[in-house]
């Protein structure tokens, strides 16, 4: 299954696990909590669904990678204790707390959460020593004689061989304990992520055209070659701080995260026509409306993939506008939110007393490691804007009445200034489809900018937000042609059976 499948299966399984009775007891007990294996190639995001998981579910997570582990650091130190059998005395040995387990101790102290996920990787790669204690993990959620607290579940993910040479085989006894779970690369599931965390478009354009370079791992003579999902995210974050500092990104400097030679050659080769389009095309200006005929005809006689290349500057350029608006408005949100809880208790607390509970709302979920960086920037984005308000009401003379209605004003000049990033967006998006249309018509360019419209995160919220008319149009035509092409499909397999029946 791919990704996106896994960590939906993966939560809901946690989510079992962590169900109660009316009697506060867990409805599958934990000697029936199997600890869940996640089975895939490297670099897919095995590791940040976990994060994504644990946030989402408001428990914590404790991450290891155990092949950095001692049967030392994982099960303890021996020790000898003092004990009396038979009213003998005798030398016995014993173990110190395992690392593992002491810092799930300590996540719920930091924290104050008691239940969450223990996610240990590359657990079919540990040493000889630790195999032995890390299978009787598994079998009883127990490093020696520490058990792991009741309400964390175990999650463990690995490597095939064919990826690792240090690959241990699990019999069937341990994996008659497991649920195991087998994922796979894929390339949409990915691009939904893509947009999201803002990977670079170039990235996403060359990998829709070169979908075999998405995810490819090869042995020859000269050692692995390889091209993850991971390294083109880090190769993404790169570009983007390198075209900040107007710096090249060359063949060589691909092939340090994309280390398959023809790829890396190939992407750098795209990148190269990327920037070119952009210098010729300059998207700005046709978001501004801006076009002549000249750039019309010199679009329409170019080849097919440079049409894509421009497609994928127009929707970069656009999500990046989306995801602005998407940010502005949680901001706002999240503004009003506060506000509202002081219109309601403005008899008992001031604008500094609602700006100090924020603060601690912000420090609480830091603690608590609840949010992602760009919930941070909200919240501190909001911290920020009620300190300004408490300032501006510092030092005046205001009734009640008076001190929320000079702080209606001041919220109505950020929802202003929403209004009027949303209206720019969306005539940006009206320029958009309108230059397409100028340039390619309903044909398979626009169903190519229709359905990278349909893959992003932030375009399909702006559009169920905010509506577009050409989206609308332009989208139901797509959705009437795949529904043509599946009745013919249909109609195709139809006779083909009842061909081979008349045989």
């Amino acid at each position: 299954m791919n990704i996106k499948r896994a960590k939906q299966e993966i939560k809901d399984a946690v989510q079992a696990y962590l169900l109660k009775d009316s009697f506060g007891e867990y409805r599958i007990p934990a000697i029936r909590q199997r600890p869940i294996l996640l089975m895939g190639p490297p670099g897919i995001g095995k590791t940040q669904i976990m994060d994504q998981i644990a946030r989402e579910l408001e428990i914590s997570l404790v991450a290891y990678t155990i092949t950095h582990h001692t049967r030392q650091s994982a099960v303890g130190l021996p020790f000898i204790r003092e004990r009396e059998y038979g009213g003998r005395t005798y030398s016995v040995t014993e173990y110190t707390m395992s690392e593992i387990i002491a810092s799930v101790y300590e996540k719920m102290e930091q924290t104050g959460i008691r239940e969450g996920i223990l996610f240990l990787d590359e657990i079919n790669c540990v040493s000889e020593t630790l195999a032995p204690a890390m299978l009787q993990f598994l079998q009883g959620k127990t490093f020696g004689t520490h058990k792991l607290p009741e309400g964390w579940i175990i999650v463990a993910a690995g490597n095939p061989p064919e990826y690792n040479k240090s690959v241990r085989e699990f019999d069937v006894v341990t994996l008659d304990r497991l649920k195991k779970i087998d994922v796979e690369a894929d390339l949409q599931v990915w691009k939904e992520y893509a947009y999201r965390q803002g990977i670079h478009p170039a990235v996403i354009s060359y990998l829709d055209l070169r979908r075999e370079n998405f995810y490819r791992v090869e042995n020859t003579v000269d050692g692995k070659r390889f091209a993850t999902a991971r390294g083109w995210e880090d190769l993404s974050q790169l570009i983007q701080v390198y075209e900040s500092m107007d710096k090249p990104v060359d063949r060589d400097v691909v092939y340090q995260y994309i280390q398959h030679q023809n790829t890396a050659k190939d992407f750098a080769n795209y990148l190269e026509l990327y920037y070119k389009y952009k210098t010729d095309y300059k998207v700005e200006d046709i978001l501004e409306g801006k076009w002549d005929d000249t750039l019309l005809q010199k679009i329409q006689s170019a080849p097919f993939d440079e049409h894509l290349g421009i497609i994928s500057l127009l929707n970069g350029r656009l999500n990046a506008l989306f995801r602005e608006c998407y940010n502005q408005d949680a901001y706002v949100a999240k503004l009003y939110e506060y506000l509202i809880y002081y219109r309601d208790n403005k008899s008992v607390m001031m604008m500094d007393d609602l700006r100090e509970m924020a603060e601690e709302d912000l420090e609480k979920q830091r603690k608590a490691e609840l949010l992602t960086k760009e919930q941070e920037r909200i919240l501190l984005r909001a911290v920020d804007t009620l300190n300004r308000f408490a300032m501006e009401l510092r030092g005046e003379i205001f009734s009640e009445d008076q001190a929320l209605d000079e702080v209606r004003e001041m919220f109505g000049k950020e929802k202003a200034a929403l209004e009027r990033l949303t209206e720019d967006v969306s005539d940006a998006f009206d320029n958009a489809f309108r230059f397409m249309e100028d340039a390619f018509g309903e044909s398979q360019e626009m169903a190519a900018f229709v359905t990278e419209l349909n893959a992003g995160y932030f375009s399909v919220w702006f559009i169920k937000e905010n509506g577009n008319d050409l989206y609308y149009r332009h989208n139901k035509g797509l959705l009437f042609d795949e529904r043509n092409r599946n009745i013919l499909h249909r109609m195709d397999q139809a006779e083909g059976m009842l061909n081979r029946g008349i045989k």
